[in-house]
């Protein structure tokens, strides 16, 4: 055992070292989603999914410098990598779609052009309605979207982005009348 320490004696405190910043890179991007979750008045829950996607990233991040620390052999891996991805790729050609949404939903959590209580149009030849939808929850793939009658549309992240969206009146707007009422 002593032996193995003392040959790998740099790859192990290199590899102490990585995970130290990597757990400090991580304590430092959940604290600047959470701030801008925050400062955004965005919903706890898309500020956990965006947070768990960021690990989700320094994790791969991480493995990456670790197997360049320990020297793996890369045309190794080249050749196990490049079979999985051929196998994934076409199954994420498949759903391309599903990666887009998830990707469309990121974008909007930091772009933040409206939030859960506000009422928007879409403007969308397949969509018939012409009346103002309120959003009521955005998820990773859609938008929960209710018209006044109670209907409900699911809507696509990666539509919300490809499409114009106008903003009719926030949350804040709808909250209260300048009367001090509260309105519907």
């Amino acid at each position: 055992m002593q032996e193995f320490l003392l040959t790998y004696k740099h790859e192990m405190i290199a590899t102490a070292i990585t995970f130290g910043v990597l757990i400090i890179l991580k304590f430092i991007t959940d604290k600047t989603i959470r701030k801008i979750g925050r400062i955004s008045d965005i919903v706890e829950a898309r500020t956990l999914l965006i947070t768990k996607y960021a690990s989700i990233l320094l994790m791969l991040l991480g493995f990456g410098v670790i197997s360049f620390i320990w020297g793996v052999n890369y045309k190794d891996i080249g050749l196990v990598f490049s079979s999985v991805f051929t196998v994934i790729g076409v199954a994420l050609f498949a759903s391309w779609s599903i990666l887009s949404n998830i990707t469309a939903g990121v974008i909007l959590f930091f772009s933040f052009p409206f939030k859960i209580g506000d009422r928007i149009k879409i403007l969308d030849k397949d969509i018939e309605s012409e009346e103002p939808f309120l959003i009521e929850d955005i998820r990773a793939f859609h938008v929960s979207l209710r018209k006044s009658n109670g209907e409900l549309l699911v809507y696509p992240n990666n539509l919300m982005m490809q499409k114009a969206v106008t903003l009719i009146y926030t949350y804040e707007e709808t909250a209260e009348t300048p009367d001090g009422t509260e309105e519907a």
